[in-house]
């Protein structure tokens, strides 16, 4: 009699906690995806165009304008960041930027020269998406703002560290839960400092003016969300 009571309430137990699961489950799938433990770090390898970018040289004569040109070129790199609020709206990551290219000289008389020269930049980003009224709700546009460093070389020995920021945005298509695509544009100016100098050759060295050497940046890449 007693064995057949406990059965009996353990059978009870049973059903009310399948009842439960079965209840929370259903709440669990009505909600939206986003909603549901959204994932919390991005991860995007970027491929990417940077525009052309001048240093004025000193000594210059006046009325002249004398530049080290720095030619257009594909760039690749990678950025790793975090979302921090609730909605995931907010993200900081790091951003790491490389372009492959050449310096030239123009307006500098008698100088001849191109030389391969490297870019490397190492950038914090601060960006907020937004969800638009009306808007699809698998694209996010976000504005952003970096700054860091850039890292000009032109082999061994002659290379130097600028400061360097950006200002930008894009959109973010996401295909699913944990992937997406990212589109951006972004203005990233250089503070050079004065009198760095490049190698132009045996015996040529030339100078580059303290300035903001403008430059523009479009990429595109997949992101990985978890």
């Amino acid at each position: 009699m007693w064995c057949a009571y406990q059965r009996l309430i353990k059978m009870r137990i049973c059903l009310v906690g399948l009842a439960l699961f079965a209840s929370s489950s259903a709440l669990i799938a009505q909600q939206p995806a986003e909603t549901r433990n959204p994932p919390r770090f991005d991860l995007t390898p970027l491929l990417g165009y940077r525009t052309v970018m001048s240093f004025g040289v000193e000594p210059h004569v006046s009325g002249t304008d004398p530049r080290v040109v720095f030619d257009a070129n594909p760039s690749y790199g990678f950025a790793f960041g975090g979302h921090f609020n609730d909605e995931g709206e907010d993200v900081v990551e790091f951003r790491w930027t490389r372009q492959d290219s050449h310096i030239h000289a123009e307006g500098v008389q008698g100088l001849f020269f191109r030389r391969r020269l490297t870019l490397d930049q190492f950038h914090g980003d601060f960006n907020h998406e937004y969800i638009p009224d009306g808007w699809r709700s698998w694209a996010r546009p976000y504005v952003m703002a970096s700054v860091g460093a850039t890292r000009l070389s032109a082999g061994s020995g002659n290379s130097s560290t600028h400061f360097s920021f950006g200002i930008g945005g894009g959109v973010k298509v996401f295909a699913g839960r944990h992937f997406g695509f990212r589109v951006q544009a972004e203005w990233v100016p250089i503070i050079t400092r004065a009198h760095v100098a490049f190698a132009c050759g045996a015996g040529c060295v030339v100078h580059i003016r303290g300035d903001i050497a403008n430059q523009a940046e479009f990429v595109v890449g997949p992101m990985f969300r978890f």
